[in-house]
């Protein structure tokens, strides 16, 4: 264990991500907590406030994010400074993330249906991120044997191929198999070999001239979505909390 995290987090530098995607995670499940503490009235947490003014937490993120994006490229992949950088990057991440929706919308819509978005980007971020973390890195390893080049040669030319198959179920519309589908080779080659979904660019190329494939891609759409909706929107609300059915108008937010 030891010479496998010499060899594969601390000579490559994977140290910094390793502490940005911890540090990335656990500002989010912690922010998710505190929110849904506030909004249901538990606890000794409240909204921070200056004046009528609701400062939202991705003020502070941008702030860290900033500070911690500088530092990590001054401070390179090795050493205190760039594993401090990495939680002060990671914390700030998180905190922005988490509302993404808010971003995307300019609008407070933290506990409305269109606020799911930071759930999913959050997700998405954070497989990208153990991706970067579990892959091997074929160069940047020193005093490799002729055996150990060889299998790091064999593990790039997969990750290559298997990166092609989650690109083309990217462009079949498939962008949650898409991003898992790099981290576990069997899913990216499933979901590349499945129909595009109808507004895909896939479907826009090829199934322009093909009818039958067309409506067929429509009628799995339909029937994968009504299948999938339900047990989807449970995970989501699990993770960030059921969103208002009557959310306030956007005048009446503060």
């Amino acid at each position: 264990m030891g010479q496998w995290w010499e060899r594969n987090i601390i000579e490559p530098g994977k140290l910094p991500l390793l502490l940005a995607l911890t540090a990335f995670v656990l500002t989010f499940v912690i922010t998710r907590i505190i929110t849904r503490m506030i909004r249901a009235g538990k606890g000794p947490f409240g909204n921070v406030k200056a004046g009528e003014l609701h400062i939202h937490h991705v003020v502070p993120g941008v702030v860290l994010t900033v500070i911690g994006g500088f530092c990590a490229v001054a401070g390179g992949r090795h050493g205190f400074g760039s594993a401090l950088a990495a939680v002060v990057f990671g914390i700030g991440a998180g905190l922005v993330l988490d509302e993404f929706a808010l971003i995307l919308h300019l609008d407070d819509v933290y506990w409305t249906e269109a606020g799911r978005k930071s759930v999913e980007v959050v997700v998405l971020t954070a497989a990208l991120g153990l991706l970067l973390l579990a892959g091997f890195l074929p160069f940047g390893v020193n005093d490799l044997d002729a055996d150990e080049q060889q299998n790091r040669a064999v593990v790039a030319a997969n990750v290559a191929v298997n990166f092609l198959f989650s690109l083309i179920a990217l462009s079949k519309g498939k962008t949650r198999i898409a991003i898992f589908g790099v981290i576990v080779p069997v899913v990216a080659l499933i979901g590349s070999l499945r129909l595009a979904r109808p507004a895909s660019p896939w479907a826009k190329r090829f199934y322009r001239r093909r009818p039958r494939a067309r409506a067929k891609s429509i009628l799995r759409a339909y029937r994968h979505d009504r299948r999938w909706s339900g047990p989807r929107r449970a995970i989501q609300d699990l993770i960030g909390g059921r969103p208002d059915p009557n959310p306030p108008r956007p005048l009446e937010r503060r």
